[in-house]
């Protein structure tokens, strides 16, 4: 988990540059989300007991959240190495509403959304510590509005907040 937070805050850090994923941010943005899988596969199974239905099928969207990540990466290095403008991709874009939508755009909040929906469950089910449950929140509402508003100190918390609580979490799975 703390692989995949640590490349998750890199390449945001990159990203703070240009505002946009250029082709650093976007391979650590990509080996973020590699590790993020099977960190939410560790995160969903905290829970899998009490609630089966909801740790298959959140880890199933996350998953999918985690995809749509790897596709934003992948549109700004390809839009880095070919050198297509913003308003250029978003134009292409717009001529295959459906698939930008499922791959991209409607797609891109179920990685924070499932983040804090499974920050609740995890408080409700007494599975974490309740400060640890809402770093979780925190983080998953903090990461689309930093990301969106591009404010950076918003996404510093927002990142902090995801990294703490994996950490702890992390630890404790490896001491036992």
């Amino acid at each position: 988990m703390f692989n995949c937070c640590s490349c998750f805050v890199c390449g945001f850090h990159f990203l703070l540059a240009k505002w946009k994923y250029g082709v650093e941010a976007a391979i650590l943005i990509i080996f973020s989300m590699f590790f993020w899988i099977p960190a939410l596969t560790g995160l969903f199974s905290l829970i899998k007991n009490e609630m089966p239905r909801f740790a298959v099928w959140g880890l199933w969207i996350a998953v999918f959240g985690c995809i749509s990540g790897v596709c934003f990466a992948f549109l700004g290095y390809l839009a880095t190495i070919f050198n297509i403008s913003h308003e250029q991709y978003l134009n292409s874009l717009s001529h295959y509403p459906v698939t930008s939508q499922i791959l991209l755009f409607g797609s891109g909040p179920l990685f924070p959304l499932s983040i804090f929906v499974l920050g609740v469950n995890l408080m409700l089910k007494r599975s974490v510590p309740v400060l640890t449950g809402l770093l979780f929140c925190v983080a998953a509402i903090g990461f689309p509005l930093s990301r969106i508003s591009r404010i950076e100190w918003m996404a510093h918390i927002a990142d902090l907040a995801m990294l703490i609580p994996s950490a702890a979490i992390a630890w404790q799975m490896l001491r036992k």
